[in-house]
């Protein structure tokens, strides 16, 4: 007897229970637009993302209570609308950035705005879902008991917790409220110093230009909680290679007039006789940031290099995985074709559903003025384009997370694969001109927002049928959940760009700006090969050192100042953790037997650590918002917020009594002072259930 018969839902086929109300609706959406914003600027600031779906069924369960009560199959209607707001916001960052990095020629910056946005996220999120609409047969039901879906598996296990009460969620708002407190603190009074940072000699002949800084915020905190202290020690690995290596190396070996023409070559600065970023001195020929210059002139290159290396690693280490994915996913359509079920449980919705929603995709990309394309055959090839990769990378990601999770899904990787097999078939048709940059841009992005929406979407059915949902109403939610996340990520992304300028320090954009690159380097063919070939062999020698070569080539395309604060954080869970299996009191910490994904998630300083993504995320976009609200407001004649914010800005002041230095040992002291918190709530047992 298969799995399929022996299993039994949570919730029984034939139970008469509120799902689809909308209380639900309402707190999916909000809950969609909050993670979907904060994720966005995590994404953009540290090229990561953290996993949604758990902190909000974990916070569903405690706020709904106050609402009158909920249902489990409402708490699970939540966190499925607004779990999309987290996967649909990763794609979005990870690709739709690089129009603002194409070729001047290619106009493709003219197409980084809100409609254009909104309607590519809405379509690769759209397109995510209905392929997986057929698919969850296949492989959520007929595979039950092959494919675990752990994060799916371990919502459903949080959900049934929640019905038998119980303080799951105090440690996740406790950690909202820490992470709040610490960016006003940072963000608007100007109390804590956002980026202490040490820079030796630029004109030492020793070590010249070496740099060790941080942006010590609460969401990079809770990221290297998250991550722990491998993946963690990974990311600042490569920065420690790229700011104590490759910069020390070489501000010694090349000529300061050297930089400022390749700065220039790159459209970093306008000109080498004339003085601008990077505190370039056209009369001394020095650079007063000469660490940032060689940065933005040399080591992105080569980090660019070593993830794109990465990034194919990852993508080859997976294709036995990939073969097998598809094979199977088809096999099990073909094998349940014309089984549909009229059990509640089993009522998805319609194939024509699924068609008539993808002809409806290629029309769109067809007939929409601000997509990119030359005309409407060339767009209508980007559609079908757009499908073909989309139910591929659809059905292997899929059929991924249900083995090894979606923090180990090899987006990345699948994207630069459609990205490179887009520009070989433009090539082949003579598309080598800049107008066609954008285009490729845009099926890369869509395919890349449809593999992380299906991934997360994999896992939200997972817990629907363990916990006895109904798939059509999660689908219709799903649905729902990737309108309110385009809509507020379009908005988000504008708003975040016009106040910090993405590809900055404050945003660098790795994988958008890495996007841009290999598609210029295909069809524009305009790229330094020296430095991406010297970034693709040191991720060549890390992969021959059995490292990951992915995660330390992202560490060393990122500044430092991101990937120090993040293994900080990844400290504290490794000390922590110790100081736990030492009491004797975590048998789920014990490596010799396998833990589940719940006690993972479940731990109070996991949740606690989301709290601090979620609370400082969160702040930064508020802030962004509140300047340029200032800023629009004091153009118009009306000053008053300006000058509010302005008096409550304390950091001239204490920089004029401590010093610079004194100021950023204040940040790092008051940072420490949160890792201690952190680190005190972890050690507490388990919150018990009722």
């Amino acid at each position: 007897m298969s799995d399929e018969v022996l299993f039994k839902p949570y919730v029984s086929d034939d139970a008469n229970m509120a799902e689809f109300t909308p209380k639900a609706v309402i707190f999916g959406v909000l809950f969609g637009i909050i993670f979907g914003a904060s994720t966005v600027y995590l994404a953009l600031r540290a090229g990561l993302t953290v996993s949604a779906s758990i902190p909000i069924a974990v916070v569903a369960i405690s706020l709904l209570k106050r609402f009158g009560g909920s249902t489990i199959l409402e708490n699970n209607m939540v966190q499925t609308i607004g779990s999309a707001g987290e996967s649909i916001a990763a794609g979005v960052v990870f690709t739709l950035p690089g129009f603002l990095f194409l070729v001047p020629g290619a106009n493709g910056a003219s197409f980084f705005n809100y409609w254009t946005i909104f309607t590519l996220a809405l379509m690769g999120g759209v397109l995510g879902i209905l392929m997986m609409i057929p698919l969850r047969r296949a492989l959520i039901v007929q595979e039950h008991g092959t494919l675990p879906y752990p994060e799916g598996t371990a919502c459903a296990s949080v959900l049934i917790a929640g019905e038998k009460g119980g303080e799951l969620a105090k440690p996740a708002f406790w950690g909202l409220g820490v992470g709040l407190v610490y960016a006003v603190g940072q963000l608007i009074v100007k109390v804590i110093a956002e980026t202490p940072t040490w820079v030796s000699d630029m004109k030492s002949k020793i070590f010249p230009a070496a740099t060790v800084n941080g942006n010590i915020t609460p969401e990079y905190m809770g990221v290297g909680y998250i991550l722990g202290i491998r993946n963690s020690g990974l990311l600042v690995a490569g920065g420690v290679l790229a700011w104590l290596g490759f910069i020390p190396l070489l501000a010694s070996l090349v000529p300061g007039d050297t930089i400022a023409a390749q700065l220039v070559k790159l459209g970093y600065l306008k000109d080498v006789a004339v003085a601008g970023a990077y505190g370039w001195n056209p009369a001394t020929h020095e650079f007063a940031k000469l660490n940032h210059a060689i940065y933005f002139a040399y080591v992105r290159q080569i980090g660019a290099g070593m993830v794109a290396a990465g990034g194919f690693f990852t993508l080859v280490k997976t294709i036995p995985t990939i073969v097998s994915a598809f094979r199977g996913a088809m096999g099990s359509m073909k094998a349940g074709a014309g089984e549909g079920g009229v059990k509640r449980t089993e009522n998805d919705l319609p194939l024509s559903i699924v068609i008539g929603g993808s002809i409806g995709l290629v029309a769109i990309m067809a007939l929409l003025p601000f997509i990119p394309g030359s005309g409407i055959l060339s767009k209508l090839m980007l559609g079908v384009l757009m499908v073909a990769f989309g139910f591929f990378f659809v059905t292997v990601s899929s059929r991924i997370v249900g083995i090894i999770g979606s923090s180990s899904n090899p987006i990345s990787g699948m994207t630069i694969a459609a990205l490179m097999a887009t520009c070989l078939i433009f090539v082949g048709f003579g598309w080598t001109g800049d107008v066609y940059q954008p285009m490729a841009l845009c099926v890369g992005g869509i395919v890349c927002i449809a593999a992380a929406n299906a991934g997360a979407t994999s896992q939200d059915l997972k817990t629907g049928y363990i916990v006895g949902a109904t798939p059509r109403k999660q689908q219709i939610g799903l649905m729902i959940g990737a309108v309110a996340a385009a809509a507020v990520i379009g908005l988000t992304i504008q708003m975040l760009n016009a106040t910090y300028g993405i590809g900055g320090e404050k945003l660098p954009a790795p994988q958008g700006t890495l996007m841009a690159t290999l598609i210029k380097g295909l069809l524009a063919r305009n790229l330094d090969w020296q430095f991406v070939l010297v970034g693709a062999f040191t991720a060549v020698t890390m992969e021959l050192c059995e490292v990951r070569s992915l995660a330390f080539a992202v560490g060393a395309y990122l500044p430092l100042s991101t990937t120090l604060p993040i293994f900080i954080g990844g400290v504290i869970r490794w000390v922590a953790d110790r100081k736990i299996k030492s009491r004797g009191d975590a048998a789920a910490l014990d490596t010799s037997k396998p833990h589940s994904a719940e006690d993972e998630e479940l731990g109070p300083g996991n949740l606690f650590a989301t709290g601090l993504v979620a609370g400082g995320a969160l702040m930064g976009v508020l802030v962004a918002f509140l300047m340029g609200g200032a800023s629009y407001l004091e153009d118009k004649g009306s000053p008053g917020l300006a000058h509010f914010l302005k008096g409550i800005n304390v950091e001239e002041r204490l920089t004029h009594v401590l010093g610079h230095g004194g100021f950023d040992l204040l940040g790092v002291a008051l940072f420490a002072v949160m890792g201690a918190i952190l680190f005190k709530v972890a050690l507490r047992p388990k919150p018990k259930l009722d």
